[in-house]
């Protein structure tokens, strides 16, 4: 085989292998941390429009994609909910946000959301992305996937991103809480310790 064949073929398996190997879903793009994340106008549980703009006092967010269906999701409710109680005064409320394709996942559906928000006591706005056009620009792929940002002079800074804490399984054998270390350092003034972790749930139906 020629020099000039040998290099060809190799080409050609290198294209390959970038073809068949290259993530095709677009949410593994997205926001990284020291990106200002662009404001939204998403559908509350309630038929209200939310955006990050109505918090005028807010100091920052947690925003936390989940669902009612994801089994990994619901393990995280309560923590979810404990984080808004805890953060929220303190001016870092949780902002949830349903980014699943109701049609693939009919359990995930307004009426559904309205019926497990009442049924576990969500304190926070539970959103439907209905066009599936939030949840791509900030990057999740999961349910759940928590991006915390800080409200600056210039925009909402993406703090944090990955996981709640590192076991999913029991909340009381957790031994490092990432979103809860975030948010205290951003009220302290301090550098986030862990910036980004990897997010463990569901994959996001579209």
């Amino acid at each position: 085989m020629s020099t000039t064949i040998k290099l060809l073929t190799l080409a050609f398996v290198t294209v390959l292998s970038v073809m068949f190997t290259t993530p095709t879903n677009y949410t593994t793009d997205g926001y990284k941390i020291g990106d200002i994340a662009e404001d939204f106008s998403l559908k509350n549980i309630d038929g209200k429009k939310v955006s990050l703009s109505n918090y005028k006092d807010a100091k920052g967010f947690i925003i936390t994609f989940t669902c009612n269906t994801c089994p990994y999701a619901v393990m995280y409710e309560d923590r979810i909910v404990a984080l808004d109680k805890k953060y929220a005064p303190k001016g870092y409320p949780v902002i949830a946000i349903m980014p699943n394709n109701t049609s693939v996942v009919p359990g995930d559906n307004l009426q559904a959301m309205k019926q497990r928000a009442a049924e576990k006591g969500f304190t926070f706005p539970y959103l439907i992305d209905e066009n599936q056009d939030v949840y791509p620009k900030f990057g999740a792929t999961k349910t759940p996937h928590v991006f915390v940002l800080k409200k600056t002079g210039i925009g909402n800074i993406v703090k944090y991103i990955g996981a709640i804490d590192d076991n999913y399984k029991n909340a009381k054998a957790v031994t490092t809480k990432y979103v809860e270390n975030a948010v205290d350092a951003l009220i302290n003034g301090n550098e986030v310790p862990e910036k980004e972790t990897k997010a463990i749930g569901c994959t996001i139906k579209n």
